[in-house]
């Protein structure tokens, strides 16, 4: 079954949103016209409650962007972003969300982030999608979203090591880039781990 993955489509990872990914909103009309050659559409969700660990605003004297530890885990502090039930975690406009089967929510526990579709950050708790995907006989992932040096990339890898062969549609991808260099980083540690860049 020709499966398309959809990660963090949502406005406050749009231009705009409390944290944008440069060019965001592009990708939108490209993964609009991707939806008629797959079969299957699943997508992901960042759905954080107000006091996650993440959120830089729950570290007091701390810095937007600033390196921390979150659960024995090194953390990026980030912006209050797609808290639950708000109007940043909604799916961008324009985005056609008619096709999506079945989105899996992630990043619930305030101890602990979770960038992958799969698991958390320290593999302690899945999200069920990938004992769902293989429920439903899907062997092959095409996968699209942002960010492609957070999310995306840690969703490749943990698909990658559940089994599943993975191509990351790159034209349907942006990355942050924090750091100048992190979104190539991104593609050839993925393309290492064995996805095929498309």
């Amino acid at each position: 079954m020709k499966t398309l993955l959809l990660i963090d489509l949502q406005n406050d990872f749009m231009p705009g949103g409390a944290l944008a990914v440069p060019g965001g909103d592009e990708i939108i009309p490209v993964v609009n016209e991707l939806l008629p050659q797959f079969d299957l559409i699943v997508a992901t969700q960042d759905w954080h409650p107000t006091d996650h660990g993440s959120f830089a605003i729950n570290h007091p004297g701390r810095e937007v962007f600033e390196q921390a530890t979150l659960d024995g885990l090194p953390q990026t502090l980030w912006p209050v972003h797609c808290v639950q039930n708000t109007e940043g975690a909604l799916f961008a406009p324009g985005l056609d969300t008619r096709r999506i089967k079945r989105v899996f929510t992630k990043g619930m526990d305030p101890r602990i982030d979770s960038y992958s579709g799969l698991y958390d950050n320290g593999h302690k708790a899945s999200t069920g999608m990938g004992e769902w995907l293989k429920t439903e006989e899907v062997t092959e992932l095409h996968v699209a979203g942002v960010a492609t040096d957070y999310c995306v990339k840690f969703t490749v890898l943990d698909a990658l090591a559940e089994g599943f062969k993975v191509n990351l549609i790159a034209r349907a991808c942006r990355g942050v880039n924090l750091q100048m260099g992190d979104v190539d980083l991104a593609l050839t540690t993925m393309e290492a781990a064995g996805c095929a860049i498309i």
